[in-house]
Order: C-alpha cells, then sequence, then structure tokens
C-alpha cells in the first residue's frame, strides 16, 4: 500500500508555519489563551485547478494576525512582515508544485476593548508532482 500523500492544503499550511514562525506563534484555529501577536490560518477553502493532463488545487488562504497593542502601527508592522516572509514561500512542496502564489487583499478590524486582528488573504495554485 502506498503512503496516502499530502493533501494540497497539508502541503501548503506545512510550509507556512516555519515562515511566519519567526514573525509570531502560528495555529490552526483560535488558541486558548495565548499571549499576543499571534497568527492564525483560518479555514481555507480548496477548489479543482487541474488541468487536462495535471491535478491541481486552488487554495485561498486567510492568514489573521491577532494582537492587543493599543498603537496601529504595531499590526501594520506584522502584517508588512508577513507579506515579506510570503515572498519566500517555497515553490516545492511534497507531492505537490506552486503554479502562482497571489496577494489578494488585506484588511484590519479593530473594535474597542478588543484585541484587533489583520487579516491577509492569498490564493495559492498548485499541481501535483507526478
Amino acid at each position: 500500500a502506498h503512503a496516502c500523500p499530502m493533501s494540497a492544503l497539508e502541503a501548503v499550511q506545512a510550509a507556512l508555519a516555519p515562515l511566519l514562525d519567526r514573525i509570531a506563534p502560528v495555529y490552526d484555529g483560535a488558541p486558548p489563551r495565548a499571549a499576543f501577536p499571534y497568527i492564525v490560518i483560518g479555514g481555507s477553502p480548496v477548489t479543482d485547478w487541474s488541468t487536462k493532463t495535471e491535478r491541481g488545487r486552488e487554495i485561498r488562504l486567510a492568514l489573521t494576525i491577532w494582537d492587543d497593542g493599543e498603537v496601529a502601527e504595531s499590526l501594520r508592522t506584522l502584517m508588512i512582515a508577513v507579506e515579506a516572509a510570503m515572498d519566500g514561500f517555497p515553490r516545492d512542496l511534497p507531492g505537490w508544485h506552486v503554479a502562482s502564489l497571489v496577494f489578494l487583499r488585506s484588511l484590519i478590524s479593530r473594535e474597542p476593548d478588543a484585541p484587533s486582528a489583520a487579516l491577509i488573504e492569498y490564493r495559492v495554485r498548485v499541481l501535483a508532482v507526478i
């Protein structure tokens, strides 16, 4: 029996952790009692991106940076660091090749008496490596 190959989403998420851990701790979902700042990889929809001859996937990555800083500048600084780290995203992943990684949008959400959040979204398109 063959070992179950890593899904496209698993491969992309595994490559994210070492890039982003240098900026802030990375979690797959909201962590209980984590120290700020931290990054959460949100639910990432995966759709088919296959060609006639190759299996492909499109992944929408939603990265949310949480910070309790009173100063907006700290959240912006973290956003810049995440975007810079994503420039170093590897093109070859276990079982997959990254065909494109595109920044889609970012936004900051602030509410009184609550942590601030910065959302950064990317579109990652991968093709299976045979």
